[in-house]
């Protein structure tokens, strides 16, 4: 029974009780957020906005995670796990993890192994064309990875890249691998059907050890017409179709088909070679007369690194409407301010081939490599291993005299290291 004094007080006990439940909630709060604000890691102020908020400035010193969209709950241990990495390595090492060297399909040959063992570039393309099938041309790939791989490379394992578009570009065939149609057949599926196949293919990547695909195209093509005058795409009918809209649609399904296999798919050509006339790989002088820094053509590469695609390559192409004094690859206000800034791309910037491509002809080779890294690029591609020695040194050259310079290629390797250790390729 309750007695009559509380009965006649109980509004004061009532009140009382109130009082000290809302202290001890004060006292547990603060101790919590006290706590949270000991554990919690601040987001560095140099790291880029996301996609959808472009940067406000290109000419950041810090290196942005790679770009890929969720962000894994492991990347500040892979960010440190790089940076350690970086810390232990030499300038020819660094010069390494930012080129990437062809090596043929079916098996290395004298100047691809020079490339990988004696130079220590520390990515792969796979090169030509293979019949051998999933088990030949995996056994191929595993002895390219071991020339570069355990403790020659001190654990830091490679980016093996290939080119799997479909059609008249499919490196790898043979048992185990599907015919893949070319992206223009592609385009008459639904983007759910066309990224369900992609998963397929990039699964049939994966069994082989290939973790890159130089695909897909994101060029756009003005008409069915002008296809056949386009030679480096519509000719061979790598477009997905004849809008920005339906290249995006299509082009991002097979996207995300490659990265839900594990694939790292990379959307090309940036800012697009859909309405040259000459092929970049055989010609000189290729110009876009037509695109402007922000053409609506430039939507699918908007919408592809807006999802969270990991890789973007560039065109070899001149755009006088964006930058009259320099191509595409060597140009820092496409590579830097438009990719950099107007996209907001946070990842893996890959030149297309500049060894052999005849557009470049006229930069020396052992320049190429330094001028692309110095527009702010972070990975030169050179698909002639016997060439790349020259690149190699000019870019070991340009480091060794130039701080400047230097700072580029520690900043570009950083950004390669911390997108293999968010790829589980650094032991």
């Amino acid at each position: 029974m309750t007695s009559p004094l509380v009965r006649r007080h109980w509004w004061l006990i009532a009140a009382a009780v109130v009082v000290i439940a809302v202290m001890v909630s004060l006292v547990v709060n603060a101790s919590t957020s006290g706590t949270t604000t000991v554990q919690a890691s601040p987001t560095p102020a140099s790291v880029a906005p996301p996609p959808s908020a472009p940067s406000t400035s290109s000419t950041s010193a810090s290196v942005p995670p790679s770009n890929v969209s969720p962000a894994p709950a492991s990347s500040a241990p892979a960010q440190s796990l790089a940076a350690k990495k970086l810390a232990a390595m030499t300038l020819e090492q660094r010069v390494g993890q930012v080129l990437m060297v062809s090596s043929p399909v079916t098996g290395t040959d004298e100047s691809s192994l020079y490339a990988l063992e004696t130079l220590q570039v520390g990515n792969v393309f796979m090169k030509g064309r293979s019949m051998a099938g999933v088990a030949g041309i995996g056994a191929e790939v595993a002895g390219v990875v071991a020339h570069i791989s355990g403790s020659r490379s001190d654990g830091v394992r490679p980016f093996v890249a290939t080119d799997q578009e479909g059609g008249f570009v499919q490196i790898m065939r043979g048992p185990g691998f599907d015919d893949m149609p070319q992206a223009i057949e592609q385009g008459q599926l639904t983007p759910a059907a066309l990224r369900d196949d992609a998963t397929r293919w990039g699964e049939q990547l994966t069994a082989v050890g290939v973790n890159v695909n130089l695909a897909p195209v994101l060029d756009t093509v003005p008409s069915a017409e002008f296809a056949p005058l386009n030679a480096p795409i519509g000719s061979f009918g790598r477009e997905y179709g004849y809008t920005p809209a339906f290249v995006s649609s299509h082009g991002l399904a097979f996207a995300q088909g490659m990265m839900a296999a594990g694939v790292e798919p990379t959307i090309k050509h940036f800012p697009g070679l859909g309405r040259v006339t000459l092929n970049t790989d055989v010609a000189a002088g290729v110009t876009d007369e037509t695109t402007v820094r922000l053409d609506p053509y430039i939507a699918p590469f908007r919408d592809a690194v807006n999802a969270g695609v990991p890789w973007l390559m560039m065109a070899n192409a001149w755009y006088p409407k964006i930058d009259p004094d320099a191509m595409a690859p060597f140009s820092s206000v496409i590579v830097q301010e438009m990719v950099r800034g107007d996209l907001g791309f946070t990842g893996i910037i890959v030149s297309d081939d500049i060894c052999d491509a005849v557009q470049v002809s006229e930069v020396p080779v052992g320049q190429r490599g330094v001028d692309f890294l110095a527009a702010g690029g972070t990975m030169a591609l050179c698909t002639n291993s016997a060439l790349l020695p020259q690149m190699y040194s000019g870019m070991v050259q340009a480091a060794q005299s130039d701080p400047a310079f230097a700072a580029k290629i520690d900043k570009a390797a950083l950004l390669v290291l911390e997108a293999k250790a968010t790829k589980g390729l650094i032991d």
